[in-house]
């Protein structure tokens, strides 16, 4: 009689059960992290002096979150003096423009509204 290497049903079933099992467990650890990274202060936010006319918008190269006045993004490879032009395309004049947190200066939000 010849031997092969091949398993019996149950170890097939386990070896199965197995795979399913580390799948199962590295999606779930590898997905469970991003929404807690989306939900992270946004890298722009710019208040509008009225109120956006729609909640989501793509300007500057960037997607844009609006509510009300305020509007949000992530980071883009652009400058910031761009983004925020690209900004003011889309809605209109802009009161402030902040980067990480830290707003622009008055010199640059006159360039972005210019």
């Amino acid at each position: 009689m010849i031997k092969t290497l091949s398993l019996s049903r149950t170890g097939k079933l386990a070896i199965l059960a197995s795979a399913l099992v580390y799948t199962g467990a590295t999606f779930g650890i590898a997905t469970s992290g991003a929404p807690l990274n989306a939900a992270g202060t946004p890298y722009y936010s710019a208040t509008l002096t009225a109120p956006a006319g729609e909640a989501r918008a793509v300007a500057g190269g960037i997607a844009w979150t609006c509510e009300g006045a305020t509007c949000v993004a992530g980071k883009a490879s652009a400058r910031p003096l761009r983004i925020c032009r690209g900004l003011n395309r889309k809605f209109g004049e802009i009161a402030t423009f902040k980067v990480e947190g830290e707003a622009i200066t008055a010199e640059e939000l006159a360039k972005c509204n210019g």
